[in-house]
């Protein structure tokens, strides 16, 4: 019995055993302009074309930006009621949401022509998609999967070596998996679209130096992925730079 009893013990404690979070650092491979204006919201690739949605009461707007130059090329302006957050296209529908205005907006993804005004019962913070249904947080530790009229299919909760993870912001589907910027915090985590466990951290303290910050230079926020090639790029609110990243794994 003696025996039996130290096996079950064994069992019990593997059995909340959290599997290693992996740390990773970033290493610029390049860097673009980027408007010092764009209070960034949500950053996102479409056939090849960036894509930004800015927030702030009076300036927020959706923008089809020009890489290389960070020059918006078409810009949509929203009412000074609005306070515009994440954004992304599914099925030839552009989708943005609002912080606190309890709505969501439908756009025509090729024109960008209104179509049509969503009741949106929490507030907006990040927006992705897995290429079938769209993915939204709040920032709390909680990920739903909406259907595209946003009716809620599922929520997720994620956890960090076993605990919520609060704070989750902008969004991108990469690989099969979500990476969420930590709002307020140089981190990016990347969670498990089953589980909601945390498999990853990303450590990006120091990606945009101090001599291109000044008293307006906000957050980390904004992380996108083209998926013609792969290639992952990060900003923040009103800085000046854009980057190319690439991880690099950290070593013990």
């Amino acid at each position: 019995m003696h025996r039996i009893g130290n096996i079950l013990a064994v069992l019990l404690v593997c059995a909340g055993c959290q599997a290693r979070v992996r740390e990773y650092r970033v290493e610029v491979v390049r860097e673009y302009p980027h408007q010092v204006s764009s209070y960034t919201q949500g950053l996102f690739f479409q056939d090849g074309q960036m894509y930004e949605s800015t927030g702030q009461y009076g300036e927020s707007t959706f923008r089809k930006v020009d890489l290389g130059t960070g020059v918006a090329l078409r810009k949509l302006d929203f009412g000074r009621k609005y306070f515009l957050e994440g954004s992304v296209m599914l099925d030839g529908s552009l989708y943005l949401l609002t912080w606190t205005n309890k709505v969501a907006f439908v756009y025509d993804a090729a024109t960008l022509e209104y179509r049509q005004t969503y009741s949106y019962p929490r507030e907006g913070w990040g927006l992705t998609t897995d290429g079938k249904e769209l993915i939204a947080s709040d920032g709390s530790n909680r990920i739903y999967f909406l259907s595209k009229d946003f009716k809620l299919q599922r929520t997720l909760s994620v956890t960090l070596n076993g605990r919520p993870l609060r704070y989750l912001n902008e969004l991108e589907w990469i690989d099969g998996k979500i990476w969420a910027n930590v709002y307020t915090t140089d981190m990016i985590v990347i969670i498990d679209p089953k589980s909601g466990e945390v498999e990853a951290r990303i450590d990006c303290t120091g990606l945009l130096p101090q001599h291109l910050r000044d008293a307006d230079t906000d957050v980390l926020n904004g992380i996108a992925v083209n998926p013609a090639d792969g290639r992952i790029y990060l900003t923040g609110k009103r800085w000046k730079r854009l980057y190319e990243v690439r991880l690099v794994e950290k070593k013990d």
